[in-house]
């Protein structure tokens, strides 16, 4: 399976959203909490370009955006391909 990194905060909505889609397909995914990590922030903000939001997701490196980006790549059916999975 691709890895799969998750930058969001503890009670940000879209980010459980997200943790769940991922958890409901069995992905394992890394979370980092930009509320508690200043450096975590600022990793995120080089990484996506400056985009303030959360979450930002990352699959196999790749910025895919937040969970709208997710969700839509779910609609399509190009997520399970993205994360190395069988569909």
């Amino acid at each position: 399976m691709t890895d799969v990194e998750i930058y969001g905060s503890m009670f940000c909505g879209f980010c459980n959203r997200a943790k769940e889609l991922l958890a409901a397909k069995g992905v394992a995914f890394t979370e980092f909490d930009v509320s508690l990590d200043a450096g975590k922030l600022r990793e995120m903000l080089e990484r996506s370009g400056g985009r303030r939001t959360v979450p930002q997701i990352f699959i196999g490196g790749k910025h895919i955006g937040g969970w709208n980006e997710l969700a839509g790549l779910e609609r399509k059916g190009e997520l399970d391909r993205l994360l190395g999975i069988a569909s």
